[in-house]
Formats: structure tokens, C-alpha cells, sequence
């Protein structure tokens, strides 16, 4: 088990990052650009390339840790880190089309401190353009017109169909009133875990590695997927809105049966108890939007007096050493090797 607040070197990680994004933003735009209006300019706005009235923005596209994953994996299989650049977009763009489409199921009306798509261009344009991001996807990889590609192409929809998967399942908690752990780490397995699965793979497949070293880089970047999902549940209850852009409580307002939830409901003992009889009179409740800060912040007590708090950060920590672990796997440059464990350090101690 890492240490509770693993040593980040901070500089080295932001520069993977922004390298990651220095070299497939470019691609990234060009891609966008192919889309017939108005959904080029719906897409610009989402990734903040532009603000609700059209004009030049620079605005936060998000974190850009899976162009990151995508190009160090090409490099984990001794290629260039350029060569990993299609995946890392057809990545991003596979990402982009499920938070477009997640922001409307789950109603979200912010994202990265700026008013969500369907609420500006409305419903039918987030649709349309999330269909279209998915497309864009698989045309970026298939018009390399190489076999690499098509490996690349097929690990990237089945990572996609499980991403699927994983908002169907989340969806459905939300109408039960117990989920077991095992099930809500199964969905956040789909959900999170297999498109970051498929970003640190994806490279080392357009870099001609073989599929046992896809697999190996698969099974890290699934545990980190896992460590990724475990912070972002803490975030959406106790996360600061000034840093994670959306609303304190965010996921007790969308009914979410996240870890520290579920856990919470496992624990037993009386505060368990008590957030199961409110969670369960919640599911029949067909005012939720009127509920008071007072009562979120009640059941966010309730959730970390009955451990779900402290069990979802222990997990953080475990999927983390898991996927250091699955490193050993396989030989890689030390260097890499080195950039790897620093990103699952970051992910795990993350503000937002």
C-alpha cells in the first residue's frame, strides 16, 4: 500500500500533460473541423475553444490525462511519442462524446466552471454532437489504413461499448435502493476504467507492440481507472466547487450510488442505517430538486461517520498500488516506467 499522500513531482506531471495536449490538440481541431455547422461550433464551445456567443476562448478542455496515457504508451513499446498522437485524440474524442452525453442524462448544468452544452445549444445538439465525437473517433484511427490501426480501432469500441455499459449500470442505481460494492466497482470498472485501459494501450498498439503488452498496460490503465473513479466519488460529494466546477454534494443531488455511498450502506451500524432509511425515502421522493443544503450536508455526514469516506480513499490507494504493480509486467524504458507511476501519483491526489 503507497503512502496516503504519495510524493508527486507536480512540474513533471504537468508538463506529460501539457505535452499530451500540445500534440493532439492540433489533430483534435482538425477533426472537429470536418463536423457540419452548427455542430463544429457547439463542439469548439464544449472543448472551450470558444465561449456561448462564438467568440475565442481559452477555456480548461479538461485534464488531458488520457493524450498523456496514450503517448507514453507509445513509448513504453520504444516509439516515438507522436506515433501514439491519433489514438490519444480518437481517445478524447470517445471521452468528450460521453460527457456530452452524461452531462444530459444526469442533468449536470456545469462542467469545467462553464455552463454545459444542452443547456446552451440544448438537448438535441449535445446528442448530435456526442454521436458525432464517437464517429470522428474511429475515422481518425481507421484512415491510418494500417494493421496497427485496426488493432488500435478495436480495442478502442470495445473499451467504448464497455464505457456504455458502465452509464447503463449507473443509471439503473439510481432506481435501487441498495447496490453492492462489488457491483459499483463492476460499473466504475466500465465506466472509467476501460477508456483509460484503452489510452495506455492504444499507443503502444499504433507503436507495433504486442497484444501481451497491450494487455499488461490495459491491466494499469484499469486499476487506475479504478483510482480515478474512487477520487472523482469523493470529489462529488466533499470536492470544493471552486475547483471541481460543479455544485457541492453534486452526486447526492443526482441520487448517485458512488463508493463511499455504497460503502457507507455496507458498513452497518446506526449512522449506516440511518442514511439507508433517508436514501430509501429519497428514491420516492419526486421533489429532490427542492431539498435543502442542510439536508445533503446530513446525508454527506452520515456517509463518512458510517466509514463510506475513509473506505473510498483506502480504495484510491489500493487500486493505485495495483496498477504500479502491473507495470512490472513488462520491460520499459525506466524513464517511462517512471512517468507512468508519476501519473498514477497524480491521479490519486488530485484537487479536482
Amino acid at each position: 500500500m503507497p503512502p496516503a499522500n504519495p510524493a508527486v513531482d507536480t512540474a513533471d506531471v504537468f508538463a506529460l500533460l501539457e505535452r499530451g495536449r500540445a500534440l493532439s490538440t492540433p489533430v483534435l481541431r482538425a477533426a472537429i473541423g470536418r463536423l457540419a455547422p452548427p455542430m463544429d461550433t457547439v463542439a469548439a464551445y464544449h472543448f472551450g475553444w470558444i465561449d456561448a456567443e462564438g467568440r475565442p476562448a481559452d477555456g480548461d478542455g479538461g485534464k488531458a490525462v488520457r493524450p498523456a496515457l496514450a503517448l507514453l504508451s507509445a513509448e513504453a513499446a520504444g516509439a516515438a511519442a507522436e506515433t501514439g498522437v491519433p489514438g490519444a485524440v480518437a481517445v478524447e474524442l470517445v471521452h468528450n462524446f460521453s460527457l456530452l452525453h452524461d452531462d444530459l442524462m444526469d442533468g449536470d448544468e456545469q462542467r469545467r466552471h462553464r455552463d454545459t452544452v444542452w443547456k446552451v445549444h440544448g438537448p438535441a445538439q449535445a446528442i448530435l454532437v456526442g454521436d458525432a465525437l464517437f464517429a470522428l473517433a474511429n475515422e481518425i484511427l481507421l484512415e491510418l489504413g494500417t494493421a496497427e490501426a485496426g488493432r488500435a480501432t478495436r480495442r478502442l469500441t470495445v473499451a467504448s461499448r464497455k464505457l456504455i455499459d458502465g452509464q447503463a449500470q449507473d443509471i439503473s442505481f439510481e432506481h435501487r435502493e441498495r447496490v453492492t460494492v462489488e457491483e459499483c466497482l463492476e460499473m466504475e470498472g466500465n465506466k472509467t476504467g476501460a477508456l483509460l485501459a484503452c489510452a495506455v494501450s492504444i499507443g503502444a498498439v499504433l507503436g507495433g507492440a504486442d497484444d501481451r503488452t497491450a494487455d499488461v498496460l490495459e491491466s494499469y490503465g484499469h486499476h487506475l481507472g479504478l483510482a480515478f473513479q474512487a477520487v472523482d466519488d469523493l470529489l462529488g460529494i466533499w470536492g470544493d466547487p471552486g475547483a471541481t466546477g460543479k455544485q457541492t454534494w453534486s452526486d447526492l443531488r443526482q441520487r448517485k450510488k458512488s463508493l463511499p455511498v455504497v460503502a457507507a450502506l455496507a458498513a452497518g451500524g446506526p449512522a449506516s442505517e440511518q442514511l439507508g432509511e433517508l436514501l430509501a425515502a429519497d428514491a420516492k421522493s419526486t421533489d429532490f430538486a427542492s431539498f435543502s443544503e442542510e439536508e445533503f450536508a446530513t446525508r454527506a455526514a452520515l456517509i463518512e461517520e458510517a466509514g463510506g469516506r475513509e473506505w473510498t480513499s483506502q480504495e484510491a490507494r489500493r487500486q493505485h498500488a495495483v496498477a504500479i504493480e502491473a507495470l512490472s509486467g513488462i520491460g520499459m524504458p525506466e524513464r517511462v516506467r517512471a512517468q507512468l507511476t508519476a501519473l498514477a501519483d497524480f491521479v490519486v491526489v488530485r484537487k479536482r
